[in-house]
């Protein structure tokens, strides 16, 4: 994420002049949460005023939270739109994700995003963006379990005992799949809206999950991306990543 950081020749800074650059607190908060032991370089506490850092590389946490280094990467929230393939090109002419870019930062042709993981095109809510691959590559790899939640609107009504079971792990033709979370929102005779917590991005698995249960999906969307909420964030808009929320996913993924 980049700011606005001036630095020596030698492409370091000192330590409270970047917290403070970076929105963290005023010069002199900075300076006291240094001196009360709050701020933490590669791992080792720093204490003396003056210490220079690398604002590009150097790993950064004030009262145990990330600053996300300076870098060129962009990292963004979408809301994707039903209908928009979690594509960057489509050879059958549907919407992609490169005709919603194109509207947040008109004519810059140099910037290629990709996404992280996918979303199915008639399933709506939260994608990121990004150019950094190494990020992307980490976020949506399975070993590092990046939960996502989805909100579905499923035909019929939704018993306790098909929460059961979906919490106890339902099989399908691709194996096993471990729902973390389950709660249902809403229900009626002839249609349930249900939460769903899980950490896998197998093609169309929510809705292979709940067809698998006697539930077709009829909506569905992700709320949800690890700490990232998608929030009031209208349709087809979007938005960076905060400081913060970037510093959570950068730790969450060991970055």
């Amino acid at each position: 994420m980049t700011r606005d950081i001036a630095v020596d020749d030698d492409g370091q800074i000192r330590l409270q002049k970047l917290l403070a650059q970076s929105g963290v607190a005023s010069r002199r908060r900075c300076e006291e949460l240094m001196l009360a032991g709050e701020v933490e370089v590669d791992g080792e506490i720093v204490t003396r005023l003056g210490t220079k850092v690398d604002p590009r590389a150097a790993v950064i946490k004030v009262s145990g939270k990330r600053l996300p280094p300076i870098s060129d990467h962009v990292y963004l929230v979408l809301n994707k739109p039903r209908g928009v393939v979690s594509t960057m090109s489509d050879p059958q002419g549907r919407p992609t994700l490169t005709d919603v870019v194109a509207s947040w930062r008109p004519g810059d042709e140099a910037l290629r995003l990709f996404h992280v993981g996918r979303l199915d095109t008639d399933t709506s809510g939260l994608l990121l963006l990004t150019n950094d691959g190494d990020f992307a590559h980490r976020m949506a790899h399975p070993s590092f379990e990046v939960e996502k939640t989805y909100v579905a609107e499923v035909a019929g009504r939704l018993a306790k005992g098909t929460v059961a079971d979906l919490l106890a792990g339902v099989t399908l033709d691709d194996g096993p799949v471990e729902v973390r979370r389950a709660r249902v929102i809403d229900t009626s005779a002839d249609k349930s809206i249900i939460e769903l917590v899980i950490h896998e991005g197998r093609n169309r698995i929510v809705r292979r999950l709940l067809d698998q249960v006697g539930h077709p999906v009829r909506q569905l969307s992700r709320t949800r991306f690890g700490p990232i909420e998608l929030g009031t964030l209208r349709s087809g808009a979007l938005r960076e990543l905060s400081d913060d929320e970037l510093g959570q996913l950068l730790e969450l993924v060991g970055l």
